[in-house]
């Protein structure tokens, strides 16, 4: 059993993102004071977009950068995901990792598992600079 689903994953989206801008809501008789106690807020998903990506085994991004971050959910298999200057780290299904906003970073499968995440970003251009060297991919030196 998944401990996390796309449809899961699309909700934490939506409550998380620090991105999304705030529209209040406030109960009104009959809707949303059935549902809820007190006041409650509903997020605006403005430029956010949502994607799901497999990799091989051993297979990576080069690295990159978002202008408005990068939230990764590992649906299937195993994650490597390194932020410059710090030591990589892996992620099994189930597991989240937030990049901010133009933080340097790549990610991708473990060298002998392979991986499916969905990737939701958040509106802006990805910025690709250099390949990932097979040294940094292994946590043989951190740049």
């Amino acid at each position: 059993m998944q401990r996390i689903t796309l449809a899961c994953a699309l909700l934490i989206v939506f409550v998380c993102s620090a991105v999304w801008t705030r529209a209040q809501q406030p109960a009104a008789a009959g809707t949303d004071a059935e549902h809820f106690t007190g006041k409650t807020e509903n997020l605006e998903n403005a430029g956010a977009a949502v994607g799901r990506r497999s990799f091989e085994a051993g297979a990576r991004t080069a690295w990159h950068s978002h202008p408005r971050g990068q939230l990764l959910f590992v649906q299937q298999g195993a994650l490597r995901v390194q932020k410059r200057g710090e030591a990589f780290k892996d992620l099994v299904q189930g597991d989240s990792d937030y990049t901010s906003p133009d933080v340097i970073h790549w990610h991708g499968a473990t060298p002998t598992v392979a991986l499916v995440h969905v990737a939701v970003g958040f509106g802006g251009e990805t910025k690709w600079l250099e390949k990932v060297t097979d040294e940094e991919y292994l946590g043989r030196r951190v740049r």
